[in-house]
């Protein structure tokens, strides 16, 4: 486990973590930009990355299913939280959404798995126009990454499960990401994320992926996820 300290505060002390068989580690960053999360780390040495906000709550066999998904798609980004965009023909640009629909085209790495090569792709070779958006806003890391990954690999991301809300509600953070200007921030990112490319690489998907036998109704000793099954939309 690593934790990207990113606050002004001065990190917590490792003693101060629970303890166990995993080996924790706390890395300040040196600025306080959201690209801090996507550095390739010396200490990240799995091929797999699963990447939690601060703020986000997923149960043990979430993040286990992530990872079967992603040992068949490793070239993606696996997940729970997905969002979408639409052209608004009346502003005639990108509009970035969280309203849930029958498609999407991202998949936030609020909760999300995806390969280490892509720390690389997004820390040396991304252009510093990018970086300097993300370090500007103080937001759209997560939405460049999805930019990059699509243009290297012109594939959609993977949606997992029918997990609506991944946040937790009692969060500080819940200020953030409820507030209309976050959206329209994002808003402005993908626009300016094309402008940069010179060209709009995300792509919808309408596939969303369980486990076997999820609201099947069979015993749920038959059922490996059956934690999953409990939790609500």
């Amino acid at each position: 486990i690593v934790v990207i300290w990113s606050s002004s505060d001065n990190p917590v002390s490792v003693s101060r973590l629970p303890s166990g068989d995993i080996p924790l580690h706390i890395i300040a960053a040196s600025n306080q930009s959201p690209s801090a999360l996507f550095y390739p780390h010396t200490l990240i040495n799995t091929d797999a990355v699963f990447s939690l906000d601060h703020d986000s709550q997923l149960t043990p066999d979430e993040l286990d299913f992530a990872f079967i998904v992603w040992r068949t798609f490793p070239d993606r980004i696996v997940g729970y939280p997905a969002r979408t965009h639409h052209w608004d023909q009346a502003k005639g640009s990108w509009t970035y959404s969280s309203q849930w629909s029958n498609s999407y085209s991202l998949v936030l790495t609020g909760a999300g798995m995806y390969h280490r090569y892509w720390h690389h792709v997004y820390a040396f070779a991304a252009s510093p126009e990018l970086k300097t958006t993300v370090e500007q806003t103080n937001n759209c890391h997560d939405l460049l990454l999805n930019f990059l990954v699509a243009q290297f690999t012109q594939h959609p991301p993977i949606k997992l499960t029918q997990r609506k809300n991944f946040k937790d509600p009692t969060s500080e953070g819940k200020r953030v990401w409820t507030d209309p200007g976050h959206f329209q921030q994002r808003s402005v990112c993908l626009n300016t994320f094309t402008s940069v490319l010179g060209s709009f690489p995300l792509r919808f998907s309408s596939v969303r992926l369980d486990p076997v036998l999820f609201k099947d109704k069979v015993s749920i000793t038959r059922k490996k996820y059956r934690q999953i099954e409990k939790i609500g939309s």
